[in-house]
C-alpha cells in the first residue's frame, strides 16, 4: 500500500481524527516527518504527553505538536488535539513512513517442496527452505534464509524477516510480524533424571510432541524463541507484542494483547493473562498463573502466582558495591534480628504484667 511522505495537518486529521487548535489557518502546513521534542526541526511533528517535558515543549523547533486538550495552552505552535497523543503519534509515524515494498514472486534460489502451493501475491526471498505440506496464505512475505518446516501454516499478510525458523507443525496467524532470527516451535527443555543399576545418573530426553500456536496480529522480536509444547500446545493469543531476546518455554499460554519487553524469561507451563505488561529482564517461574491486567516491573523475579491486577516489583534498588555487600550481610542476619526482637517483646510483656500485679 502506498503512503504519502508529505501531508498537511488537515490531511493528517482527515486520516487519523483529532482536531486542530491555535493556528487553524495553518491547516495546509506540510509535515514531512516525525521527531522528538528535543531534536525535531522545521517540517517535523512531535508529541507531548507529560508535563515533566514542558520545558522541551516550549523550546522545541518542531512545526507542530500532538497533545491532549488540557495541555493546549502550554505552546503556541499549531496543535493536533487528541486524548491519546502517544498512540496517535504511532499511527502518524506509520502514515508518514511508507513500508518497504517487497517484490512478489519466488527467488530462484529458494527450495520449496512440490507439495506447497505458493500464492502469486507472496514474496519468497533468497535461500528460503519450505518443506512438505506447508500452507502459505495470501500476501505473505518470507525473507532471505528462512526455514519453514513441514506441516506449518502461515496466515494471510504475515511477514517473516530474514533467518526466521518455524519448526514442524506450528501455526502462525494472520497479520503477524516475526523479526530476524526468531525461532518458533523449537523443542522445549524437557529431561527426566534416571539412575542405572550402578548408581550412575543421566538425563533422558522427553519428546516434545506439542506445537506452537501463534494467533493473529502478533509481533515477535529478533532472536526471540518460543518453544513447542511437551504434550499440549504453547499458545500465544491475539495481539501479543514480544520484544527481542525473549524466551518462552514449553506449554506456556500468553493472553491476548499482553506486551513483553526484551530479555524476559518465562518458564514452562506458565499462564499469563490478557493485557499484561512484563518489563525487561523479568523472570517468571514455571507453572504459575498471572491474572489479567498485571504489570511486572523490569528485572523482577516472580516466584508465585498473581491473582489480582496490580503492579508487582521484586528487586532491590542498586547501591555502590561495598554498600550492597553490607546490605546483603544484614539481610543474612535478619532471622537473628527477628529472634532478638521477639525476645525483647516477650521481656517487655513480662515487665508490664509484673507492674499490673
Amino acid at each position: 500500500m502506498s503512503m504519502h511522505s508529505n501531508l498537511s495537518l488537515q490531511q493528517i486529521i482527515d486520516a487519523l481524527g483529532g482536531s486542530l487548535s491555535h493556528h487553524k489557518d495553518n491547516a495546509d502546513l506540510i509535515i514531512s516527518r516525525v521527531g522528538s521534542l528535543a531534536l525535531a526541526t522545521t517540517g517535523a511533528i512531535s508529541f507531548f504527553n507529560d508535563t515533566k517535558y514542558t520545558s522541551q515543549l516550549q523550546a522545541t523547533n518542531a512545526s507542530a505538536v500532538v497533545l491532549k486538550p488540557e495541555h493546549a495552552e502550554l505552546t503556541q505552535l499549531p496543535v493536533i488535539l487528541t486524548d491519546n497523543p502517544y498512540a496517535y503519534f504511532a499511527k502518524l509515524s506509520q502514515l508518514l513512513n511508507a513500508k518497504q515494498t517487497t517484490v512478489k514472486g519466488v527467488h530462484a534460489s529458494a527450495i520449496i517442496d512440490a507439495s506447497v502451493a505458493t500464492p502469486n501475491d507472496c514474496s519468497i526471498g533468497p535461500h528460503v527452505t519450505i518443506e512438505k505440506n506447508v500452507v502459505i496464505g495470501s500476501q505473505v512475505s518470507i525473507g532471505a534464509g528462512c526455514v519453514i518446516e513441514e506441516n506449518t501454516i502461515l496466515g494471510n499478510n504475515t511477514v517473516l524477516e530474514a533467518n526466521v525458523t518455524i519448526k514442524h507443525g506450528c501455526q502462525i496467524g494472520n497479520y503477524c510480524h516475526l523479526f530476524s532470527g526468531a525461532v518458533i516451535g523449537n523443542d522445549g527443555f524437557g529431561y527426566a533424571q534416571e539412575t542405572d543399576p550402578k548408581g550412575v545418573q543421566s538425563w533422558v530426553k522427553i519428546p516434545q510432541v506439542g506445537r506452537t500456536i501463534i494467533k493473529d496480529h502478533v509481533d515477535i522480536g529478533a532472536n526471540t524463541t518460543i518453544d513447542r509444547g511437551a504434550i499440549d500446545d504453547t499458545v500465544i493469543e491475539e495481539g501479543v507484542k514480544i520484544d527481542n531476546l525473549v524466551q518462552i518455554a514449553h506449554n506456556c499460554q500468553i493472553g491476548a494483547h499482553t506486551v513483553i519487553a526484551g530479555c524476559v524469561g518465562i518458564a514452562g507451563s506458565a499462564v499469563i493473562g490478557q493485557y499484561c505488561k512484563i518489563g525487561g529482564a523479568a523472570m517468571i517461574l514455571g507453572h504459575l498463573t498471572i491474572a489479567d491486567h498485571v504489570t511486572i516491573s523490569p528485572g523482577s523475579m516472580i516466584t508465585r502466582s498473581i491473582k489480582k491486577s496490580d503492579t508487582y516489583t521484586a528487586l532491590m534498588p542498586f547501591q555502590a558495591h561495598n554498600e550492597w555487600l553490607k546490605t546483603a550481610a544484614n539481610m543474612r542476619h535478619l532471622s537473628q534480628l527477628t529472634n532478638r526482637i521477639k525476645a525483647l517483646e516477650n521481656a517487655i510483656e513480662q515487665l508490664e504484667n509484673t507492674k499490673k500485679r
